[in-house]
């Protein structure tokens, strides 16, 4: 008695409505799920895996998926198509490279079986890893600019051994396991045909080599760890969270690879007095009354030092006066700067003396009940 098939859009958990992207996502997780590589020995994940691919084959292909919605398994049994046994299915052109597609992301970048496949040299050079690291700087520092030296733990080519991680007089000899290629070939018969799938070997970690007598100074790591001084140079302008760049201070690469790169995230310290905002500066300056009333010279503190400023008779206190070219240099040009926004708070004394109170006494009579006339906003 022939056995009873599961409805292929159960087996794949979907509506008869679903679309190709729906479909080929259900099939990817079925796929990833019960895999052999990643159920070996578990003949239920196999069965379940050739179902789900025996459905997706059908499925994904719009003439078997019309002959199936009208009718049923029946459409490929008695060699109507080779649903039955998969031998009339032909994988050498879009099948293929559908499940190429699918498999290709998650099982060790390489799929065959279905007319070719990918894959992709494990022990080829590869560049080194990015390390990070962080600076702190002052506030002043970030506007003009600095010299600095950082500590990093650094990997350098171990002198005894060259880097090869054998013992002096010795070599790594070729992997058994993989025969020099750095990755393994898996395969298991499916009712889609021969399907392989490539991994890392686990033997050589891809390097395609292995270590019999290690080096016993870099125990077989081919590198040394020290600590390492970089000098670091601060550009004028920086902005606290920005990184820098330094080509070839990162880690080793492999294989004959390039060093990586080192990335410094740069932290700047808050300032007592300025506030920064893209390329401007902000601050407050206080003035007394009698100079916001009848006008005369201050002192306003900038990031250059201090500069004299004429205030002007009736001068309002939250008076905003912009110091053009006193911001921050541009990254790109540091003789281009922002501007310096300055507020002139009026200051009222908190405790005046007899005399203080007579004068401003004599200044309110003076008035006769008068107050300064208000200016227009900037609205009206």
């Amino acid at each position: 008695m022939a056995e009873t098939k599961r409805d292929y859009y159960e087996v794949l958990g979907v509506s008869k409505d679903a679309d190709d992207a729906a479909l080929k996502k259900a099939y990817r997780t079925l796929a990833k799920k019960y895999h052999p590589d990643t159920n070996q020995g578990n003949p239920e994940a196999e069965a379940k895996f050739k179902e789900a691919s025996e459905a997706y084959a059908v499925l994904s292909d719009a003439d078997k998926r019309r002959q199936y919605d009208q009718f049923g398994h029946a459409a490929f049994e008695n060699g109507g198509g080779g649903a039955g046994g998969y031998g009339g299915f032909d994988f050498s052109g879009n099948m293929g490279d559908i499940f190429g597609d699918i498999f290709g992301d998650f099982f060790g970048g390489g799929f065959g079986g279905f007319g070719g496949g990918s894959s992709r040299s494990y022990n080829g050079p590869m560049k080194g890893a990015t390390l990070r690291t962080a600076i702190h700087i002052t506030f002043e520092e970030s506007i003009f600019g600095c010299d600095k030296e950082i500590e990093i733990n650094s990997k350098d080519t171990c002198t005894t051994c060259n880097g090869t991680g054998a013992k002096p007089g010795t070599q790594p000899v070729t992997c058994a396991k993989c025969g020099g290629k750095g990755q393994v070939v898996s395969q298991v018969q499916t009712p889609l045909g021969v399907m392989r799938s490539t991994q890392v070997c686990p033997d050589c970690g891809g390097k395609g080599t292995v270590i019999k007598d290690k080096c016993p100074t870099c125990r077989g790591n081919g590198y040394t760890t020290s600590r390492k001084k970089v000098p670091i140079s601060v550009p004028a302008g920086i902005a606290d969270g920005q990184s820098l760049r330094k080509a070839g201070f990162g880690d080793l690469g492999t294989n004959g690879g390039e060093r990586g790169d080192l990335l410094v995230e740069v932290h700047v310290s808050s300032h007592p007095i300025f506030k920064r905002q893209d390329m401007n500066l902000y601050s407050t300056e206080p003035i007394s009354f009698a100079i916001a009333a009848l006008g005369g010279e201050i002192k306003i503190r900038t990031i250059d030092g201090d500069m004299t400023y004429e205030v002007k008779p009736g001068t309002q206190t939250d008076t905003k006066v912009r110091l053009r070219g006193k911001g921050v240099p541009s990254l790109r040009n540091k003789n281009i700067r922002g501007d310096h926004i300055v507020t002139l708070v009026v200051q009222v004394p908190e405790k005046l003396t007899r005399e203080q109170k007579e004068a401003l006494q004599a200044f309110d009579d003076a008035m006769n009940g008068k107050t300064p006339e208000k200016k227009k906003g900037f609205f009206k």
